[in-house]
């Protein structure tokens, strides 16, 4: 057999077009491609204008030093666990925490917590009671008929009195009267008693006036799901007032007061009745009177001190103050 041999060139022209097909492209993932690639793939309508302004992004971060990072960390948990101030205010007005303790230490210490205006407002002056803190006695008070000294500190918020650490009575004042809700219970958190008022007034009070526009009170009679309980006062023609006192279980309890009612002297005494001590007692049918006043204010008879001045010329002496008055008979 005759063997056949291909030419040298034409083996050549065979192999080439193999071992283009089996040479491996190298692919680059280069972020930077070169500046040919760039030219053929930048877009005609990009002008230099365009990108002459565009912010850099390879700037460096300012770098800090350990105790720097580490400082900057404590000041941000710092901000987050300070506490935010409270501001107290109640309807509106700044108010101002109390405490007063009375009574010896133990189950028979009572403990009132209490707010009081920041600034001072006067009261309603026909509100049945009023109610301030005397800081130097460190004790609340319920003030006496009248405008109140701008000194006085006015009870106006919540109100909470312990008794051996123990809740018993609960409420709020509003500019000295009392006001919304207030409870009394046990020590063994049993209720006793809740009364509702506005702004001093009980909630269920029967209240007149004197005039149909109801602007000038008359008599406030308190009631407490249907039986008398609270303050009462009775105001004369005038605008004075002429009666105060107290009901308790349906009883008049207390000291009553009945006042002189001159229309430029505010609420001067006259007479003061003492009834029974509890309304859960019999009811004293005649009350005895403890105390009496002249015209002028000065005290001339005292039942506990057995002071007697009644009958006397001090008793009801003339007012020299205004020229023909006489003795009021």
């Amino acid at each position: 057999m005759r063997s056949t041999r291909l030419p040298l060139v034409g083996l050549l022209a065979l192999l080439l077009p193999l071992t283009e097909a089996c040479t491996r492209k190298t692919v680059s993932f280069s972020s930077q491609p070169d500046a040919a690639t760039l030219l053929a793939t930048t877009d005609s309508l990009t002008t230099a204008s365009d990108t002459a302004s565009a912010p850099s992004l390879t700037n460096k971060r300012v770098a800090l030093t350990k105790e720097q990072e580490k400082a900057a960390k404590a000041k941000a948990k710092a901000e987050q666990r300070k506490p935010k101030k409270k501001k107290n205010i109640f309807m509106g007005q700044p108010i101002k925490k109390g405490y007063a303790k009375s009574g010896p230490k133990g189950k028979n210490q009572q403990v009132e917590i209490f707010y009081y205006l920041k600034n001072f407002q006067q009261p309603n002056l026909q509100a049945p009671g009023r109610y301030i803190y005397d800081a130097s006695k460190h004790r609340i008070y319920k003030a006496s008929p009248g405008e109140l000294d701008p000194k006085s500190l006015v009870l106006h918020g919540p109100y909470k009195r312990l008794k051996g650490g123990k809740v018993v009575e609960t409420g709020f004042f509003a500019v000295g009267t009392r006001h919304l809700r207030w409870e009394q219970t046990t020590p063994d958190n049993i209720l006793q008693d809740k009364v509702h008022y506005e702004m001093g007034f009980p909630r269920d009070a029967v209240i007149s006036y004197y005039d149909a526009e109801h602007k000038q009170l008359k008599e406030v009679i308190p009631y407490v799901n249907g039986e008398l309980e609270g303050d009462y006062v009775r105001y004369n023609e005038n605008g004075q007032r002429e009666w105060d006192g107290q009901f308790e279980n349906g009883k008049k309890v207390g000291l009553w007061i009945n006042y002189w009612g001159f229309r430029n002297l505010k609420d001067r005494r006259h007479y003061v009745y003492a009834y029974g001590e509890s309304g859960y007692e019999p009811e004293v049918a005649t009350p005895e009177l403890v105390m009496e006043y002249n015209r002028n204010g000065v005290l001339i008879y005292d039942k506990e001190k057995g002071y007697d001045k009644r009958g006397t010329a001090d008793a009801d002496p003339v007012d020299k103050r205004r020229p023909g008055n006489t003795r009021r008979k």
